[in-house]
């Protein structure tokens, strides 16, 4: 399961609560902006949900819009240097338990070790990277990225091998490639579709999603969101799986209403079951 940051709950903390709640179930965040939280803050709540998930979460982060960054009257300024910046203060706080870092747009200083017992193995970082700057730091000092809005020749063509090879040169792991892909089972495919024309117009205004429906050939992000019915979202999906897509991660099911959202999570809990006894 994967939650988003908004400015109502707080992902990170319900991440824990469900971790501890819920027996088995893995979680992650998609994703917390890095404006304006302090990557040892962020590294602090991090060690908590792993520790209550007992080793089942995922931390994912990212930019974020400018206007979020705004609404808490932080400048949205040198965003792939604070990335990287950002990204090597929690890779020595994960890997050592503390940080001396003075950057060019980051100061992060742990007065004392920061481990917290029981927060193992450590947090697996992913970054809601689809540029390819944001993708070559993503490969060299993260775990993978987990984009939203990348239709299936941009995992293939550009993200995949931007992040593979640039772990490959920093001699890091194959990187998780988590696609985000908003998705609704329903019958009633034009009233859905015209609602999330209207949801997701927002994303007009990024560039990294612009730059994304120009290499798919569609004008509006929500001609990226699959809306039809079973076979349809199972296509779409080996379709991610085919061009490189470690893992899916679906949202927006609630697009269409609550039994269409109890439908999509059925199949969706149908496909995980046979892609796993497959092995």
């Amino acid at each position: 399961m994967w939650l988003s940051q908004q400015f109502d709950h707080d992902a990170l903390s319900v991440a824990a609560i469900l971790g501890h709640a819920v027996p088995d179930i893995a979680l992650g965040t998609s994703v917390v902006p890095i404006y304006p939280r302090h990557p040892m803050v962020v590294f602090s709540q991090a060690q908590t949900a792993q520790a209550a998930s007992h080793g089942r979460f995922t931390l994912g982060i990212g930019f974020g819009p400018p206007q979020f960054a705004e609404a808490f009257g932080v400048p949205f300024d040198r965003p792939i240097r604070h990335l990287r910046e950002y990204l090597t203060a929690l890779g020595s706080l994960f890997s050592t338990g503390s940080v001396n870092l003075v950057g060019e747009t980051l100061r992060a200083s742990t007065p004392r070790p920061a481990t917290l017992a029981g927060a193992t193995p450590p947090v697996s970082v992913v970054v809601a990277a689809m540029g390819p700057q944001a993708l070559r730091v993503t490969g060299e000092l993260a775990d993978g990225t987990v984009p939203y809005l990348a239709g299936p020749k941009t995992v293939g063509e550009l993200i995949v091998p931007t992040i593979n090879d640039a772990a490959r040169a920093a001699g890091r792991p194959a990187p998780r490639i988590v696609v985000c892909l908003p998705a609704a089972m329903t019958a009633g495919v034009d009233s859905v579709r015209a609602r999330a024309a209207e949801q997701m117009a927002f994303y007009l205004t990024l560039p990294s999603v612009t730059a994304v429906l120009a290499r798919e050939g569609v004008s509006h992000p929500a001609e990226l969101a699959v809306i039809g019915d079973e076979e349809a979202l199972a296509a779409a999906i080996e379709q991610y799986f085919e061009a490189g897509a470690t893992e899916i991660a679906v949202a927006q099911t609630g697009m269409s209403g609550d039994e269409d959202r109890r439908r999509t999570w059925g199949l969706l809990g149908e496909l995980n079951r046979s892609r796993v006894s497959a092995g």
